[in-house]
């Protein structure tokens, strides 16, 4: 201290009477931060005490888990931009809108957001958010504070409390008195479903995008109120691996812009510094790329933000773990690795403050003059209004702009076609103009085709909307415009002082689902057309469903009202005819129209099942549809009562090799069995079931083909695929296939196809030109040839769906929740 002149004592003084004595997490936790994990509800206690204790942090609630755990960030910076932190958060946001800001600015700080903990069993991050929050309020050396000047901190200490604490408390109820540093322990290996994901099982840093889950759904509000400018997303990967920091690898996005990838680097560079004091292990510029858009750096990058991934080994290593290397990595070594590189990327941000802001501001300029990649517009057909409020329901979220028909025609790249051709614009077709601050983000998300350059990617290649929606679509490169803020509804024919024969409701998206589901629960029998029909003028195809008047008087009092209730509440347009006898088609006396029964559904759940595939299913029927079902484990499959379960789903996953015994019973008197990916694979040659895997039979392969050492992480890349999207021609004419349109566009990330089915039904296969988007390879795609990958198989009074791809995946998927919902609730 005898070095420093008065007036930085002066200051160090100042600081600390601002501050006063701020705990540190040891002192407030009553133990050292890696002695052991530090359960969420002491994370949010820290938190709240520090809010208290100083004045230079803000603490942010901004919602709750579906187990109703608090998810918040606290805000640090210097006590002058605390003193202004909405101003300066007012502006901010109004360089992402490229809107002029009123006035004299201010030389704005750069807003730094940190999220820890994505992933719950990564548990050093929230620790390491504890002692680097601690760190920056303390603020003990003169290099910290003018860090502060210059930034914004948002920390967010565990993004899935969740996943988290379902981790520390199956690792607290299994540890011993100390540690066990054997790889062999049990506290290394984890019990089915693991913590890595939130309640439903859902890996939240892939869901930025999306936002199918309530706390990506809650996060994002906040963090497009603050639009930061730099972003880490703090993860672990395998606890044998070293650091990983930026630059990341390739694949990059061709719309990241020269600057997101040059600051990554200079990041870097400084990580590394320090780093190579400590003599750490690190590696950058290897396996975690920039393109799939709904992860933690890349959602950030499509929004202005330089956005980036920091990987510690450390998943499975509890409190201690002996390496591979014959080292002892320990939960202090992991937290001491993750605070170095946070600190040390809030110095490189600081460092860099004016330039960051401008390229900040640049970005969004730039995305309302010249909007990036060849299309300057998407225009989306409005044939199915059901798919197409959820489409805007998406884009709204993500902040793109979007507007509702208009006059004219032209010609743009046809998604179904995959060529150029001619459109019209009609009055429900909605547009999105690329000239708009989201614009990349837009571009992203729209565009047919993704562009890179190298294959080798971490996850799907293709996600284009129009495709997982089931939407015709144009990619235009000319600017157009909507006209109208909101799509028009039909109108619905009056029948005033009438009683109708019957009501007709069309079904074509998921809240049609909600629609029958609020009718059965009344007591209300609905009826399916199995053939297509036209009353009263009207067209109706297959998968229409019809309410008969006289048969549900008999048993539902109110009847009208009751309908016209469940018609304002879901929004669905019930369209009343006056007679039995219809315009074309089978009269309403005809056996075309049974009525559907009511599904009574059990999930299996258990170490034999993806736990991701069981909670997209799980998530679905409770949080989408709002319906009831039976989680079940496999041992019970054989003791099913067909009044209790009419129902079973069996996620992807592995189920040995008796399924069939147990189930064969069940299916004859009347049970529905629906069958997900990899659960095919249990019945394949089993009697009762007709499946049967298509075999691929490869050429032999020549001397000069085989692979060398040097490109041995490549090697497999001609079986690779990693997502990418096919068309399925389907059978139209089967209820499965209702309000699914023309084809089924499927996001493949296998190579699994099926024989066609002699004794039932093909409702969806594939033809040798299925290929639509994405990275597949060579020999993956010849696998992906001619046969089936959805069917039907009647089995005594039962049935047995077979769903060979995924349909519910990330629950973004939109169009496969259409065929899951047929299968579920159309298929008796």
């Amino acid at each position: 201290m005898k070095y420093f002149r008065f007036p930085f004592l002066f200051l160090l003084l100042g600081w600390a009477a601002v501050n006063g004595q701020v705990k540190s997490p040891d002192e407030f936790l009553g133990y050292p931060l890696g002695d052991k994990f530090t359960p969420h509800d002491k994370v949010l206690d820290y938190f709240a005490y520090l809010a208290k204790a100083s004045k230079n942090v803000k603490v942010v609630n901004y919602g709750k888990t579906y187990e109703g755990r608090e998810l918040l960030v606290g805000i640090v910076s210097a006590r002058e931009n605390m003193e202004k932190l909405e101003q300066i958060k007012k502006n901010n946001r109004s360089l992402s809108r490229a809107e002029k800001i009123e006035g004299k600015v201010p030389k704005l700080p750069a807003i730094v957001w940190l999220s820890y903990n994505v992933h719950g069993n990564e548990a050093s991050a929230t620790e390491a958010a504890l002692k680097t929050m601690h760190a920056l309020i303390e603020a003990k050396t003169s290099k910290i504070q003018d860090w502060l000047k210059n930034t914004v901190v948002i920390i967010d200490p565990c993004l899935n409390p969740d996943g988290r604490e379902r981790y520390v408390s199956y690792f607290n109820g299994i540890v011993g008195v100390k540690p066990n540093a054997s790889p062999m322990a049990r506290e290394h290996r984890e019990l089915w479903p693991g913590g890595r994901s939130n309640h439903y099982y859902f890996d939240l840093n892939r869901d930025w995008a999306w936002q199918s889950q309530v706390e990506t759904q809650q996060r994002l509000i906040l963090y497009r109120e603050w639009m930061p400018e730099v972003h880490v997303d703090f993860h672990e990967q395998n606890y044998n691996e070293p650091y990983y920091f930026a630059p990341a690898a390739e694949p990059i996005h061709q719309d990241i812009t020269p600057w997101q990838r040059e600051f990554q680097v200079i990041v870097g560079k400084n990580n590394a510094k320090y780093f190579d004091q400590k003599g750490w292990k690190y590696f950058t510029k290897e396996q975690f790329d920039l393109l799939y858009p709904s992860y933690g750096d890349t959602y950030p990058l499509y929004n202005g933000a330089v956005g980036m991934t920091y990987e510690q080994g450390g998943i499975g290593a509890g409190l201690a773990v002996v390496t591979s290397d014959g080292d002892t990595l320990t939960l202090k070594d992991r937290i001491d690795h993750h605070f170095t590189a946070g600190m040390a990327t809030i110095e490189t941000a600081s460092k860099h403050t004016d330039k960051l802001v401008d390229e900040f501001k640049k970005y969004f300029e730039n995305a309302i003059l010249t909007p990036p990649g060849v299309f300057k517009s998407y225009l989306i057909k409005g044939q199915n209004l059901g798919k197409i409020k959820r489409l805007a329901s998406l884009l709204k979220r993500n902040g793109v702009e979007f507007a509702f028909g208009g006059d004219g025609a032209g010609k743009g790249y046809n998604y179904e076609t995959r060529k150029n051709s001619d459109f019209k614009v009609e009055r429900n077709d909605l547009i999105v103009n690329l000239k708009q601050p989201a614009a990349v983000l837009a571009n992203v998300l729209f565009e047919p085709q993704t562009m890179i350059k190298d294959s080798n990617t971490y996850d799907i290649t293709a996600w284009a909307l129009p495709y997982a929606y089931g939407l015709n679509a144009y990619a235009i490169k000319e600017s157009i415009k909507g006209v109208y803020p909101s799509f028009e509804e039909p109108k619905v024919p009056m029948v005033a002082g009438q009683k109708p024969y019957a009501w007709i409701f069309p079904w074509g998206s998921v809240d049609d689902a909600k629609t029958l589901i609020a009718l059965q629960r009344l007591g209300i029998k609905v009826r399916l057309a199995e053939e297509g029909f036209t009353a009263n003028g009207k067209e109706y195809p297959v998968g229409s469903l019809l309410i008969y008047r006289v048969e549900n008087e008999r048993q539902v009092k109110g009847l009208t009202t009751k309908i016209a209730d469940v018609q304002r509440a879901c929004g669905t347009l019930f369209f009343p005819v006056m007679g039995g006898f219809v315009d074309r088609g089978k009269d309403f006396g005809s056996s075309v129209y049974p009525i559907l029964s009511v599904p009574k559904v059990a999930i299996v759940a258990g170490a034999e099942v993806s736990a991701q595939s069981m909670g997209e299913v799980w998530h679905f029927f409770e949080q989408e549809l709002g319906y009831p079902v039976t989680v079940i484990s496999l041992d019970d499959i054989g003791v099913l009562d067909i009044n209790k379960i009419n129902t079973l789903i069996l996620p992807d996953g592995g189920y040995g090799e008796d399924v069939n015994e147990k189930i064969e019973d069940w299916i004859k008197i009347g049970g529905k069995l629906i069958l997900m990916e990899d659960a095919i694979a249990s019945v394949i040659s089993k009697k009762p079931f007709d499946i049967q895997k298509k075999e691929y039979f490869k050429e032999e392969v020549s001397v000069d083909e085989l692979p060398k050492y040097l490109s041995r992480k490549r090697s497999n890349l001609s079986n690779a695929i990693p997502g990418a999207i096919f068309k399925v021609e389907l059978d139209r004419s089967h209820p499965i296939s209702a309000g699914l349109g023309n084809y089924y566009y499927t996001l493949k990330t296998d190579d699994r196809l099926y024989e066609f089915l002699k004794h039932g039904w093909n409702t969806g296969v594939l033809r040798p030109d299925a290929y639509m988007a994405g990275i597949v390879g060579e020999t993956a795609l010849k696998k992906l040839g001619t046969g089936m990958l959805f069917g039907l198989q009647p089995i005594g009074k039962g049935t047995v769906i077979f769903l060979g791809s995924s349909v519910l995946f990330r629950s973004f998927w939109e169009n496969g929740k259409q065929m899951f919902v047929n299968s579920v609730f159309l298929v008796n």
